[in-house]
């Protein structure tokens, strides 16, 4: 029987960078390389491979089949490891460097996007990071299809086939009007919010983990609006439209437009949100995956709105 010819390593590395920018003429830009190099590249993985990894859309660019899924995982999965193999008979392995791709949780990513890349920028400077913002469904499957090495969230729904490392668990708080009869009180009850309407944040997970809450203090909440944008619910907590309950706060308690919201504890007992550092099981974790999650312990230290001191009304 013959044998089937070896894949290269510049195979694999033109199919993820193709699979990242989902073009094979982005790909080439960003490898220094012409458009039919990668074509070729990918049109022989997958003949060695005996599948198809792109469906070819004209004048779309591409998508991963379900194949291209599985392999992109693993391909990064080899290719990280052999790097750090390298850097580590180089004399290097103390030295991060690579790309890493995290999917950062949608409302997470203003409070410690920032200051993660700024500590990773000053403790491995040659490690470049590539950042997209989810959703929790949209978390679960870039960690599924190999789009992102990990991800940090809240800890919704990954299920067992995800590695997840606790960072710290956040708070729920009550976000008031400027002048609610409540906004006098230190701790708000949730069922003196019985009555009210409630601007619910609409992510994924994040909506039923809020209206658990209300009905865990017996509460059936009544709900007036609901967005995608954590900024948008504070905004219409702000003109009157009724009250929300968010995990994270500003360090300010102002909105886009200049008005003001309240921010008070519940004075039930509620389930704060563990906030993960969350990578598939079947990959190993990589110096990289190590130095992010190290970087994210350090920025969530305070992060959790309990310890912020209240403001005068």
């Amino acid at each position: 029987m013959a044998r089937k010819a070896d894949i290269t390593l510049a195979q694999l590395r033109y199919f993820v960078e193709a699979a990242t920018c989902l073009s094979m003429t982005q790909a080439a830009m960003n490898l220094l390389v012409a458009q039919s190099a990668v074509s070729s590249a990918v049109a022989q993985l997958e003949s060695q491979v005996g599948a198809q990894l792109f469906i070819r859309m004209r004048s779309k660019g591409l998508a991963l089949t379900p194949a291209g899924q599985q392999l992109l995982g693993d391909a990064r999965s080899v290719l990280g490891n052999l790097d750090e193999a390298l850097d580590a008979a180089r004399g290097m392995d103390e030295q991060v460097r690579g790309t890493i791709r995290i999917a950062f949780f949608v409302t997470l990513a203003p409070f410690l996007l920032a200051d993660v890349m700024t500590l990773l920028a000053e403790r491995h400077p040659h490690l470049d990071v590539d950042v997209v913002e989810v959703d929790a469904d949209e978390a679960r499957e870039a960690l599924r299809s190999g789009r992102a090495e990990m991800a940090v969230s809240y800890d919704f729904a990954f299920g067992d086939e995800m590695r997840r490392e606790t960072v710290t668990t956040v708070s729920p708080h009550v976000v008031l009007p400027d002048g609610h009869v409540l906004a006098a009180r230190s701790r708000v009850p949730l069922r003196e919010l019985a009555r009210d309407k409630l601007i619910l944040l609409d992510l994924p997970h994040s909506r039923e983990y809020f209206l658990d809450v209300m009905r865990g203090a017996g509460v059936e909440p009544i709900v007036g609006h609901r967005s995608h944008g954590y900024e948008t619910v504070r905004s219409l907590v702000a003109k009157g439209y009724g009250y929300s309950i968010l995990n994270q706060r500003p360090q300010h308690d102002f909105t886009y437009d200049g008005r003001r919201v309240i921010t008070r504890p519940i004075a039930d007992e509620v389930p704060g949100l563990p906030l993960v550092v969350a990578t598939l099981r079947s990959v190993r974790a990589t110096a990289r995956v190590r130095a992010v999650a190290d970087a994210v312990r350090v920025a969530a230290t305070g992060l959790t709105g309990e310890n912020r001191p209240e403001r005068a009304i």
